[in-house]
């Protein structure tokens, strides 16, 4: 197991240690250490993921502005042509289709996350099914 994947066990308070530890060892070890842990997102939000989106998701959403910037010219002009017809129309598809599959892709997420939560769910609650029952004593009159 990689010593980035059992940091991320213990979550947070592992790798501000071992960033501490590394500023005691070696100043420039510890330097190292906090550009990797804020680049990689891991001092961000809570349990890795900020305002319920992961990183992948929120990377790719600024990955599709920024090539809806370029490809438009820029944010405060609305596509300028080209000069050429066809590329502004083969432009235009282009950026239709990517935002399609992005949405695509975020309700496959959504319904991914939903069958994973759902089967935990059920068997969180078929394990408490299964689970005998405390025995009540008897009431008296």
């Amino acid at each position: 197991m990689p010593i980035t994947a059992k940091l991320d066990e213990y979550g947070k308070p592992a790798w501000i240690a071992l960033i501490v530890l590394g500023f005691m060892a070696w100043w420039p070890l510890g330097l190292c250490l906090l550009a990797f842990t804020i680049g990689s997102g891991r001092m961000m939000g809570c349990c890795g993921s900020h305002g319920g989106h992961s990183r992948f998701q929120d990377k790719m959403e600024r990955k599709m502005d920024w090539m809806r910037t370029k490809m438009s010219g820029g944010p405060w002009n609305n596509a300028p042509s080209s000069g050429n017809h066809a590329f502004d129309e083969y432009r235009a598809e282009t950026l239709r289709r990517l935002e399609e599959e992005q949405r695509e892709l975020k309700d496959f997420l959504e319904r991914l996350r939903f069958a994973k939560d759902k089967t935990e769910f059920d068997a969180f609650m078929a394990e408490r099914r299964s689970r005998p029952q405390p025995q009540s004593p008897p009431q008296q009159a």
